[in-house]
């Protein structure tokens, strides 16, 4: 099978999921929405983590172009991306319990904030402590991750629970357990791996529930424009001098 084959057959899968998390998240995708507008319109703050590759998604909604200017990236150094040296390193960080506990001690999220976090599997110390740990600080959790990892791997946070026990909303990305869609003869291992798009259109999916709320309210979202675009650096300078308090990544 040439490589055209593959990547339609790729881009079939990628939709297949797309389509799956359309139907069958529709009513958390809105209660995650509601969650986020609630905040916003009360004046709390947006923040947003993943490890690994699934940092991706959460990126994704920060500071970005006809996105909620007051969305932050809760970073946790070591474990965003791949830039770490070596990159091994990144995954092991993962694993160490405690580490989430002490970078939201020391951040600036705080109670009745929410935190958006992404994990795939759900079941590494850092995401499953993450969670754990802001929802006793009283923040709401909204996880994005993969229940047929949940249910068919084991934990590695001491507690034995997944990332999807500790949240108030979950969001299924319908990602199968070793996150690769095609297999193909004369090729060793699965390859093509989806979750980034689902992920990542799960979070553009969730902030436009919160965006169609907010005007559904009559009160005007927070919304950056793109900085190429004319007149979206005085726009954007606007927005993020008017929700300041509600802002880190500019300071």
């Amino acid at each position: 099978m040439g490589g055209g084959e593959q990547a339609a057959r790729f881009l079939d899968a990628a939709i297949g999921l797309l389509e799956r998390v359309r139907d069958e998240e529709a009513a958390n995708i809105a209660a995650a929405g509601r969650a986020i507008a609630d905040t916003v319109a009360e004046g709390g703050r947006l923040f947003a983590f993943g490890a690994g590759h699934s940092s991706l998604a959460a990126q994704d909604a920060v500071y970005r172009a006809g996105g909620l200017a007051v969305m932050n990236l809760l970073a946790v150094p070591g474990t965003v991306g791949v830039d770490v040296t070596p990159a091994p390193l990144g995954s092991a960080l993962e694993h160490v319990h405690g580490l989430a506990a002490a970078v939201l001690d020391a951040g600036p999220a705080r109670s009745g904030d929410v935190l958006l976090v992404v994990s795939l599997s759900g079941r590494n110390a850092l995401p499953v402590e993450m969670a754990l740990s802001a929802r006793a600080r009283g923040l709401k959790v909204i996880g994005m991750t993969s229940a047929a990892y949940a249910s068919a791997t084991k934990s590695r946070h001491a507690s034995g629970t997944h990332l999807r026990d500790h949240c108030d909303i979950v969001l299924d990305s319908k990602i199968a357990v070793g996150d690769a869609e095609l297999t193909s003869e004369g090729v060793d291992a699965p390859f093509a791996p989806a979750s980034t798009v689902v992920t990542s259109a799960l979070m553009q999916a969730t902030v436009a529930a919160a965006v169609g709320e907010l005007a559904a309210r009559g009160l005007r979202p927070p919304l950056l424009r793109s900085g190429n675009a004319d007149g979206g650096r005085e726009w954007n300078d606007r927005v993020m001098t008017e929700n300041a308090d509600r802002i880190f990544y500019r300071r």
